[in-house]
């Protein structure tokens, strides 16, 4: 039996069949989640508190796409903590230069403005108040591998 054949007889959720679900933990996980339903329309699917109202374990939606995070503790750390990040969150959106005003306004930090990307993706790079990277992408044309390695080389 193959390991997608065991996955899909436990019966995992959509949204964690076919995905690496990023886990990102951070100083202040409740209002973390306030800003990212402001600045990336994200929706909260489940949040569990601890009883001194730390977020143990919160779930959020952007475009489809699941999130998890939590406030730091124990072995996590948030990227301040670890003196930045070490990932960064990409996330296909319909209007990523909506999105980048959006987030600006709800107090994101503009990495990068929307731009067209020899990959094919107008892309913005932001980094949120609790330190994590995103990057936002409106996909504008298929580019074939050989053609990125082309015009990534004109650069």
């Amino acid at each position: 039996m193959t390991t997608n054949e065991q996955l899909n007889r436990r019966d995992v959720p959509g949204r964690y069949r076919y995905s690496v679900i990023p886990h990102v933990m951070v100083d202040g996980a409740a209002a973390a989640i306030d800003f990212y339903a402001e600045a990336f329309g994200a929706k909260e699917l489940f949040k569990l508190q601890a009883p001194d109202g730390q977020v143990m374990h919160a779930e959020i939606e952007i475009n489809g796409s699941a999130l998890m995070l939590g406030d730091a503790a124990g072995v996590f750390t948030s990227p301040s903590g670890a003196g930045g990040p070490s990932v960064a969150l990409h996330v296909f959106v319909d209007d990523v230069d909506a999105l980048a005003d959006r987030a600006v306004t709800a107090g994101a930090e503009l990495l990068q403005p929307p731009t067209n990307m020899f990959h094919g993706d107008r892309t913005a790079i932001l980094r949120d108040p609790y330190g994590h990277v995103w990057v936002f992408l409106t996909h504008l044309e298929d580019v074939s591998p050989e053609e990125i390695v082309r015009r990534a080389a004109m650069l």
